[in-house]
C-alpha cells in the first residue's frame, strides 16, 4: 500500500512536497508511539495527508462539493483549505481507507476541529512542526511541548498559525479558532500536575 500511495504521489505533487509528506508521516509515527498510538494509522494519515495539495481550486471545489463537505465563504474564496478534506476523500476512493482515525487525521490535518481525536492532534501537529517548517525558537519549543501535551500543543501551534496569517495578511478560518479554544479548554481541565 505504501508504495502505491507513493507512486502515485510521485505523479501528483513536487519533489519538495514529496520530502515534506515524508517529515510529516515520520513525524506522525514518532508521535504516535510516543502517545501509544496506533503507529501504522499514523503512518497512513501522514503519508495520504497532502493527496490533494496541487489540485486546482475548480477541482478541489468540485469534490467538496460532491462529497457533501460544506463549502462555507471562506473555503470558496480560498479553495486550497479545502484539500485537506478532499485529500480524505482521495484516500477512501482511490487507495480503499475506511478506518475514521486515518481519513479524520487527514481531513483535520489544516484546520483541525474541537474534539478531534488524539490521532488528528497528532497528525495535525506533524504538518506544521515537521524539521522542513524550520528551526527558529519558537518552532523548537513547540515540537518539545508536542512531545508533552498533545493538547497544549494544539493550542500553541493554532496560536502560531493565527499569528502568521495575521502578519500576512491572509483569511482566518473560524475553525482554527474554534479548535484552538477547544484545545486551550482540553489543556485548562487537566490536574495542575501536567501543567
Amino acid at each position: 500500500m505504501r508504495d502505491q500511495v507513493l507512486t502515485w504521489l510521485d505523479d501528483n505533487v513536487p519533489t519538495a512536497r514529496m520530502q515534506h509528506i515524508l517529515r510529516v508521516e515520520q513525524m506522525s509515527m514518532e508521535l504516535a508511539r510516543h502517545y501509544h498510538l496506533n503507529v501504522e494509522q499514523a503512518a497512513q494519515a501522514g503519508l495520504m495527508h497532502d493527496l490533494a495539495k496541487y489540485f486546482k481550486p475548480e477541482r478541489l471545489l468540485r469534490m467538496a462539493k460532491e462529497g457533501g463537505i460544506d463549502i462555507d465563504p471562506i473555503c470558496a474564496a480560498t479553495p486550497h483549505l479545502l484539500h485537506a478534506d478532499v485529500s480524505a476523500i482521495v484516500a477512501k476512493e482511490q487507495f480503499a481507507i475506511q478506518e475514521d482515525a486515518v481519513l479524520n487525521a487527514i481531513a483535520l490535518h489544516t484546520l483541525g476541529n474541537p474534539e478531534m481525536s488524539e490521532m488528528s492532534c497528532v497528525v495535525f501537529l506533524a504538518d506544521s512542526l515537521e524539521p522542513g517548517r524550520g528551526n527558529t525558537p519558537e518552532l523548537e519549543n513547540l515540537r518539545k511541548i508536542a512531545r508533552v501535551d498533545l493538547h497544549k500543543a494544539v493550542w500553541l501551534t493554532c496560536d502560531y498559525c493565527v499569528k502568521h496569517l495575521l502578519n500576512t495578511r491572509r483569511l482566518i478560518h473560524p475553525r482554527m479558532i474554534l479548535t484552538r479554544n477547544w484545545a486551550v479548554q482540553r489543556f485548562s481541565q487537566k490536574p495542575e500536575l501536567t501543567q
